[in-house]
């Protein structure tokens, strides 16, 4: 894998005029290294690789291994992310660490008896299962911005899991919830849930996990190919095609070919900030991008974050957006995807002329960008809800900024040297085509299925580095993050401040959420007058982490709806 380093300084994908970065003096910038991330503790693991002379990437690899522990039922080894790397020099680098669908899989591999299986019974189980990414991902970034042994990345983890953590309020709930998936298999009730194999141990608990923590020291003791072959490997195809619930064909083979991948990162401007996210197949950068190249012409700032023509403006512009995201956004290894064509000037232009501030679009379809190959149909791709983000920035100013997720809560249930498998695929179309037109994201073999995550990178007109942001949360990924971003540059809002602005969400249909109990609520009346037909309130579930800069000191921010925290050096 290390031949394929030079591949990650690949020059970004630019769109529009933007600035140039300089390079980073080589000396610290900052007093102290900052890490956000959805737990405190992951945040803390992370912080304690910055206190060791790590750097960024070593922080933010540290994080996601202490997230499988303490918050297992959103991200961890078991599933796989998406990681943008700005190495404190100029240089912008992104790893694609997607899961990918089985060698064996195939357009109608949800449906039964001819019929496609309904998202509630197509996660549970073994057909839902991508082979995971987040070790090869770690693996490479490690290669290429790693500062400590990788061993070290791994002692917080493992001490979490052999000496315990608390259970929180939030994972208790979830537990509680989703038992369908976290109470699948005998090994996850035995560590998380009460005699009765149902209701989940109280908040308050302290949760051991042996088989995980025994697990990561062979990790940590023989690398990332120990995960990708031998007994750990044999472990993953044997509960996958073995599984209580809907087992499916996954080799051994397909879990040794699994390549984690550098794609250029994708940049655009915004107000004369520059900003870089995730290509293909995520569709953060396209989406978040998109949305901000279309409210370029509307003047943000004078509305004002109390003005539900504001917020209706973002509205318009996500559901052109995520029209085209629905589209066009697959896995580029097998759809050849027009982004450039999708964040053109002129495209967007065009598009943003039908963004009214006065009234809604009376409907949306999406456009027709330059570089599409072939005609294209809408999927059915059901919303889940679950992941993580965290964000480190080192006192030499390298930022790393990853998303991580096994998709829905506790992913597919399965669980194998006690964390528990992706259900990744789900988020491949569950039908292949529409009236014989193909699907983008629909299900193939080595597919990789497209993503929401939006892990961003802002810099500000100085060219130096303003904002790195992410978030979680399904489709509603890229609405938190570009919400946080127009707070910033449009409100002169801090990060915490931005993060901490309600959301709303219009994914691409009639249909736009606002925020229970924020002050978007009593905005529903003008969004209605302003012809938004169908305005439904969205329960306060949100989940975006950032580090920024400011006046040259590093300040973290969490979401006050989370239990996260941000952890200084």
């Amino acid at each position: 894998m290390k031949s394929r380093l030079v591949a990650l300084l690949a020059a970004p994908l630019l769109l529009g005029a933007c600035a140039t970065i300089p390079a980073a003096p080589a000396a610290p910038i900052y007093d102290k290294g900052m890490v956000s991330a959805a737990d405190p503790r992951a945040a803390g693991a992370g912080a304690e690789m910055l206190r060791a002379g790590g750097s960024a990437t070593d922080a933010a690899l540290a994080t996601l291994l202490a997230l499988t522990v303490v918050e297992p039922q959103s991200s961890g080894i078991g599933g796989g992310g998406f990681l943008i790397v700005d190495d404190g020099k100029g240089e912008v680098s992104t790893i694609d660490g997607r899961e990918t669908a089985p060698m064996a899989a195939g357009p109608e591999w949800f449906f039964v008896n001819g019929k496609p299986l309904s998202v509630v019974d197509a996660i549970p189980g073994g057909k839902s299962v991508g082979v995971p990414g987040n070790l090869r991902l770690m693996a490479e970034a490690h290669a290429a911005h790693g500062k400590l042994p990788w061993a070290a990345l791994f002692q917080p983890a493992i001490r979490l899991a052999q000496e315990g953590f608390v259970m929180t309020p939030r994972l208790n709930a979830f537990l509680a919830r989703f038992k369908v998936t976290a109470a699948l298999t005998p090994q996850g009730r035995a560590i998380y849930y009460q005699a009765d194999g149902t209701t989940p141990l109280p908040a308050g608990t302290v949760i051991r996990n042996p088989a995980l923590g025994g697990f990561l020291t062979q990790l940590a003791e023989r690398g990332a190919d120990s995960f990708y072959v031998g007994p750990n490997a044999v472990a993953i195809a044997s509960a996958v095609s073995t599984a209580p619930r809907n087992p499916a064909a996954m080799t051994t083979g397909d879990i040794a070919a699994y390549e984690a991948k550098a794609r250029a990162p994708v940049c655009t401007s915004y107000r004369r900030h520059r900003i870089c996210g995730m290509a293909p197949p995520s569709s953060g950068a396209t989406t978040v991008l998109g949305v901000l190249g279309l409210l370029e012409k509307f003047d943000l700032r004078s509305l004002g974050k109390e003005d539900p023509r504001a917020w209706h403006l973002i509205a318009e512009a996500q559901r052109l957006t995520y029209a085209d995201r629905e589209r066009y956004l697959a896995d580029p290894d097998f759809i050849s995807v027009p982004v450039a064509g999708l964040l053109a000037p002129d495209y967007l232009a065009k598009r943003a002329q039908l963004i009214a501030l006065d009234r809604a679009m009376p409907s949306v379809a999406p456009g027709n960008p330059a570089g599409v190959k072939v005609a294209l149909a809408d999927g059915l791709t059901p919303e889940v809800v679950s992941t993580s983000h965290f964000v480190a920035v080192d006192r030499w100013g390298s930022a790393a900024t990853l998303t991580s997720t096994i998709e829905s809560a506790f992913g597919s249930g399965l669980m194998v040297n006690g964390y528990f498998l992706n259900n990744e695929l789900t988020d491949l179309s569950l039908i292949p085509d529409r009236g014989g037109v193909p699907v983008a994201n629909r299900v193939e073999g080595g597919k990789r299925p497209r993503s929401s995550m939006a892990p961003t990178l802002v810099y500000g007109p100085d060219g130096k580095l303003r904002l790195a942001i992410g978030a979680a949360g399904g489709t509603t990924i890229p609405a938190q993050v570009l919400k946080a971003i127009i707070g910033v540059i449009d409100w002169d809002l801090s990060a915490q401040d931005a993060i901490a602005l309600p959301v709303i969400f219009a994914p691409g249909g009639d249909v736009v959420f606002v925020e229970q109990g924020s002050f978007q609520e009593a905005m529903i009346p003008a969004l209605q007058a302003l012809g938004h037909k169908d305005v439904r309130l969205r329960e306060r579930s949100f989940k975006a982490n950032a580090v920024e800069v400011s006046g040259g000191v590093l300040e973290g921010a969490a979401d006050p709806r989370s239990e996260g925290r941000a952890v200084s050096e």
